[in-house]
């Protein structure tokens, strides 16, 4: 059996990816805000990369949403020093 998602005009198959039982991260206009963005951002096959002060659940957001879609979701800290060939 196959599950779909619909979020606004973004669709695609459940990934079946899993992260592992976690708790849920608590739903605020400005992480429903996020997930919009980065879904809408994820049909038109670009990337997101959300932006804003440390310690305000940007990461967190990210990998929710990439669970709610069963999708892998890898998290790089850069930093100055990271360029093309640290990353491999």
């Amino acid at each position: 059996h196959m599950v779909r998602i619909y979020i606004c005009d973004y669709d695609c198959d459940f990934g079946y990816e899993y992260i592992g039982n976690c708790g849920c991260l608590v739903v605020t206009p400005l992480t429903d805000r996020c997930y919009i963005t980065l879904t809408q951002a994820m049909r038109l096959v670009l990337g997101g990369a959300p932006q804003g002060p440390a310690g305000t659940g940007k990461t967190e957001t990210t990998k929710d949403l990439g669970r709610a879609l069963g999708i892998m979701v890898y998290v790089f800290n850069c930093g100055d020093q990271m360029d093309y060939k640290a990353c491999g």
